[in-house]
């Protein structure tokens, strides 16, 4: 499972978070996505020594500048409302003026999920740093800390950046069904949402835990739904669409096993080991999920 583990992470750290930075704010975040793999290689290899001094100092380098990105997120959740008072603004006036219904805007809701995605590899790189230590950080097994680093790159950043980025798409897509806003505000919070209760859970109980993995399954649920109903369909080559399919595909399959382990660990009924949960799980959610999910996007908004 550790080499398995180790892979996804580094996938997630040199590949998964460089790109997603871009596709949150090409201009904004483009030096924080240029300079990202260096720490992001640092943070890499202590993930292949052996605990002990070296591992926990590259693995703090990496902390510290998950938690300058971190630092990225306040600011933007102001800038966000200010946008979508002037967007609701501007579309009252043109409904009262055309007789139009008024314009509505998913900014609030696609930055919070999008905030969410800043501040996740913080958490990460915190776990790993006390699991590089040796140090059960909370009194957590060090298991658990190892594999709450994939988890905050990839349910953590990768989920709610996708969920923000849907959202965002979704607001705009012409000719969308019925309900495509209220379900793509509840994908942008519920993510999050959910990400942070299982988080919670960790300090409360399996029952709390299992809410949790409940709230996050519905919103990367409605991720899947809206990627291939709205945002599917729009993809201007095949190669991006079969991505695009193949990320809400994967969705489906891999949060269900999510619930199943989580009601296991609540209930005691038979489920997934966390070696398995890591072959299965673990593994279509970094390449099915994220990896495909980061690719069609960047060919999305190559323009």
């Amino acid at each position: 499972m550790t080499v398995l583990v180790n892979l996804i992470v580094t996938l997630g750290m040199l590949y998964v978070v460089p790109a997603g930075l871009r596709l949150i704010d090409p201009v904004g975040l483009r030096t924080a996505a240029r300079l990202w793999p260096v720490p992001a290689a640092l943070g890499a290899l202590c993930l292949w020594l052996p605990r002990g001094i070296p591992a926990t100092v590259l693995a703090a380098l990496y902390a510290a500048a998950a938690l300058a990105l971190a630092t990225r997120a306040p600011a933007r959740l102001p800038a966000a409302r200010r946008r979508s008072g002037a967007h609701g603004s501007a579309g009252r006036a043109g409904g009262n003026a055309g007789g139009a219904p008024p314009r509505t805007t998913a900014s609030g809701p696609a930055e919070v999920a999008v905030c969410t995605a800043l501040v996740s590899p913080s958490i990460a790189g915190t776990a790993l740093v006390a699991e590089r230590a040796g140090y059960r950080l909370f009194g957590f097994d060090l298991d658990i800390l190892a594999l709450t680093v994939p988890h905050f790159h990839f349910a953590g950043f990768t989920a709610a950046l996708v969920a923000g980025l849907v959202c965002r798409a979704s607001a705009t897509a012409p000719g969308a069904a019925p309900g495509t806003a209220t379900l793509s505000r509840w994908a942008a919070y519920s993510v999050p949402g959910g990400t942070l209760l299982v988080l919670l859970g960790y300090f409360v109980d399996d029952w709390a835990e299992l809410a949790g993995a409940v709230v996050l399954t519905t919103g990367m649920w409605a991720v899947a739904l809206l990627t291939w109903r709205d945002i599917r369909p729009g993809a201007r080559d095949r190669t991006t669409g079969a991505l695009l399919g193949t990320s809400a595909a994967v969705l489906v399959a891999t949060m269900l096993l999510a619930l199943w382990w989580a009601a296991g660990e609540a209930t005691g009924i038979t489920h997934p080991t966390l070696t398995w949960m890591a072959a299965t799980h673990g593994l279509g959610n970094a390449l099915g999920f994220a990896l495909c999910s980061v690719l069609a996007w960047r060919r999305l908004t190559a323009d």
